[in-house]
């Protein structure tokens, strides 16, 4: 038995899995990030030539949230 389900329930189930998904790389990276902030400060403070190498770490998590952001979801959403 095949069961048809509708377009808008198949599209907005999409749209939640991308949302969660999103929502939590995001959550991860700040958790990641308030460890890595704390210890760059700290770092930064006794030797100020490790700023370029704490600012790269910094960001680091951020390239997961710019790469679920930037992800064309909305290319598959629309109907």
């Amino acid at each position: 038995m095949v069961v048809v389900a509708d377009a808008g329930i198949l599209y907005g189930l999409l749209a939640v899995g991308a949302g969660l998904a999103t929502g939590l790389a995001g959550i991860g990276a700040g958790v990641g990030e308030q460890g890595i902030g704390a210890a760059v400060v700290g770092v930064v403070a006794e030797e100020p030539g490790f700023l370029g190498k704490g600012l790269f770490l910094m960001l680091l998590p951020e390239t997961l949230i710019l790469m679920f952001a930037w992800t064309p979801f909305s290319a598959i959403v629309t109907p």
